[in-house]
């Protein structure tokens, strides 16, 4: 049974008075959310009738405007739980979730499904040549009517039941998918006492291995499968033994015979999603997705996947050869992958990613990366510990624009816990729109999981953990400096293969002297990070690279084959997968082990028939910051350039327009190549 009541004590029914109205995170409780939700949901019902029943002929105004303000409330609500749904779950809050997403599913089908609701709007989407609109007036109103037709407002009523009944069932096997992958992923731990089982793991990564197995009231050191444990233990454990349990260990996650097998969701995933998009009109899902993407149609897809395959298959065959010679053992698997690349590239590079950690204290990364924004853009941050979080590990900033103005708030949430998901991400608490002149800024959360601090040392991190501040940091300034009327256009609510571009543009400053000269100091002697050391950096840049773009077509070519399919999927799925892959294997294959199971960008996010956006957006960004490049890493005319043509505009225009406004020409894969090193005639 749900509840229904909703009272004062309520913090969603309250005013909201922390620093600019951020959410109460310290008085939310997990029993405020049904009532709340289903509050929400009333409003919202009665701000979609007034709509419905407002005897004036339609207009852009009171019917698409008024449409795009509707339901702020339950906006409020759902967007607070579900980010703390993957960053601070419980499993009060998970059941919570099963128990209210039918009835989530049932009210936007409700809106999306309502005759007389896009009666209205279809006939101002009819009249729009006689509006006068402008750009983004235009946009919101075609969007506001092709939301409707692909969410099934054309359809007849057996056939829009059966929509809804598709959509309420996707949803909750994309929840449940989650949940198993982050209980799967939490179950297991690796524990080891004896001094052998470490040897060849670096200080840091036996200090933190040490502290969760007494977090777990062990003795000697745990092993987990979150990135910091699994990925050190990966590249350094000399014990092969233990790689190739911690390898199948990962990689064999969801696949078992029990509740957390991912094996049916996969399945019913993938069969659902197809099936949505024939009830629409397409022949498949990444037929459907693509009319929403700067891609189009399946065939740029896999001209641009089929492109880089045949630039970088070469090198990356290459590659793995090396390392197979390097290693000098006969049957070089997966799990030696790590170890032995890191081993060859100290050999070669005379370099250890674990050099750099001293100069990666994470305080002074913070400093380094809110500084470049700074000198690109010329906004600052001040932690302001006035405004609540809903985790002690949470650190919450003001953002204030170069004239000195408020901006936005930034939520920064660095490290692992049980509760949250594996991986990085950025979201927002609230998005940012203008109504009656006011501009209402974003609170834009930033979600990662570094190194932890140890009993001896602060939080270090490694390149790639810098790398990956700086990717989802990008993801945080195209939220930040939204600067649209509309909040469904405002800040990433872009085409996903526009979306990265922001975030890898970022990554191109990672390996930069001048930028690393800013913050990266030892943790202990506060000596700057050498530029011998830099060098060193720089010239591991391209190291396996061919290899490394093979792996991400892997996964494209993995994601396309199983939206583009037309038929009902009945096969085995790990056999289906091997063939997706197939000729982009380049190391021997596991048994047992597969990815669909734990795919969770293409079976619970938004990447279905979209993973090769961070390919498509690595063309993009390289030719972006080619352009920096030729004018200066840190030219502000450049940034401003940037800033207003790409970052602020949100989804007001098509992203190739923006693009090549800033740009001045459309993007093409050369920047990329010569990036990587890579000689290929394209065709």
């Amino acid at each position: 049974m749900i509840q229904q009541s909703i009272n004062e004590t309520n913090p969603f029914c309250s005013q909201w008075n922390a620093p600019h109205e951020t959410a109460p995170f310290d008085k939310i409780k997990t029993e405020h959310f049904e009532p709340a939700f289903l509050r929400g949901i009333e409003l919202h019902k009665n701000e979609i009738a007034a709509i419905t029943n407002d005897q004036e002929m339609p207009s852009f105004e009171n019917t698409i405007v008024a449409l795009e303000h509707s339901g702020k409330f339950l906006d409020r609500v759902s967007t607070i739980f579900s980010n703390l749904l993957s960053a601070e779950t419980t499993d009060e809050l998970d059941n919570l979730a099963q128990k209210l997403m039918p009835v989530l599913s049932t009210h936007t089908n409700d809106i999306k499904l309502d005759e007389k609701l896009f009666a209205r709007v279809k006939f101002v989407y009819e009249q729009k040549e006689k509006l006068n609109l402008s750009e983004e007036q235009e946009k919101l109103l075609t969007d506001t009517y092709e939301g409707f037709a692909r969410n099934g407002a054309n359809l007849n009523e057996p056939e829009k039941q059966k929509y809804r009944q598709l959509t309420e069932q996707l949803s909750l096997a994309s929840l449940k998918y989650s949940r198993n992958l982050l209980k799967e992923t939490n179950d297991y731990y690796m524990h080891l006492t004896d001094k052998k089982d470490i040897e060849g793991l670096p200080d840091s990564a036996i200090e933190a291995a040490q502290m969760v197995a007494k977090e777990r009231n062990l003795n000697g050191w745990v092993v987990t499968l979150d990135a910091p444990s699994y990925g050190p233990f990966m590249k350094y454990a000399e014990n092969r033994e233990l790689r190739h349990k911690l390898y199948i260990a990962y990689n064999t996650k969801c696949t078992k015979d029990n509740d957390q097998s991912n094996f049916p969701l996969v399945k019913e995933i993938a069969n659902l999603k197809m099936g949505i998009a024939q009830l629409l009109g397409y022949a498949c899902y990444a037929d459907y997705a693509l009319q929403e993407r700067m891609a189009k149609q399946k065939e740029e897809v896999y001209k641009l996947l089929d492109d880089l395959k045949v630039a970088y298959l070469p090198k990356a065959e290459e590659e793995v050869k090396e390392l197979k010679d390097f290693a000098i053992i006969d049957d070089l698997q997966p799990w030696d992958l790590a170890y032995y690349s890191n081993k060859m590239k100290e050999s070669l590079y005379h370099f250890d990613d674990e050099e750099l950690r001293p100069y990666f204290e994470l305080k002074n990364v913070i400093k380094g990366v809110f500084g470049l924004a700074t000198k690109l853009y010329g906004i600052t941050f001040k932690e302001n510990s006035a405004i609540p979080v809903y985790h002690p590990d949470v650190k919450a900033y003001e953002v204030f624009d170069n004239d000195g103005s408020y901006l936005a708030v930034l939520y920064a949430d660095f490290f692992p816990r049980p509760g949250k998901k594996g991986g990085a991400w950025m979201t927002s608490f609230k998005e940012q729109w203008i109504e009656d002149k006011k501009n209402s800024r974003p609170h834009i959360s930033l979600v990662m999981n570094f190194t932890k601090p140890t009993d001896t040392k602060p939080a270090l991190l490694t390149l790639y953990e810098v790398e990956t501040f700086l990717h989802e940091f990008g993801h945080s300034l195209h939220g930040m400096f939204a600067n649209t009327h509309y909040q469904s256009l405002s800040g990433t609510n872009v085409y996903w293969d526009f979306v990265e571009l922001p975030s890898q543009f970022m990554e191109n400053y990672v390996t930069e002297k001048d930028f690393l000269d800013t913050f990266a100091f030892h943790y202990q002697t506060g000596e700057p990070i050498p530029a011998g050391l830099i060098e060193k950096v720089k010239n591991t840049r391209n190291y396996q690279c061919g290899y490394q773009c093979i792996r991400q077509l892997c996964f494209g070519y993995l994601d396309m084959a199983w939206f583009a399919r037309e038929k009902t999927f009945e096969e085995d799925i790990i056999s289906y997968e091997r063939k997706a892959m197939n000729d982009l294997q380049l190391l021997p294959i596991v048994p047992d082990c597969c990815m669909s199971v734990q795919f969770s960008h293409i079976f619970a996010g938004g990447y279905s028939a979209g993973y090769y956006s961070y390919k498509w957006a690595e063309v993009l960004d390289a030719d972006a910051f080619a352009l920096f490049q030729d004018k200066g890493i840190f030219n502000n005319e450049v940034a401003q350039s940037f800033r207003n043509n790409v970052l602020s505009k949100g989804g007001t225009e098509d992203p190739s327009t923006l693009y090549i406004r800033f740009r001045g020409q459309k993007p093409s894969i050369k920047a990329l190549l010569n990036r990587n090193g890579i000689k290929y005639e394209q065709n």
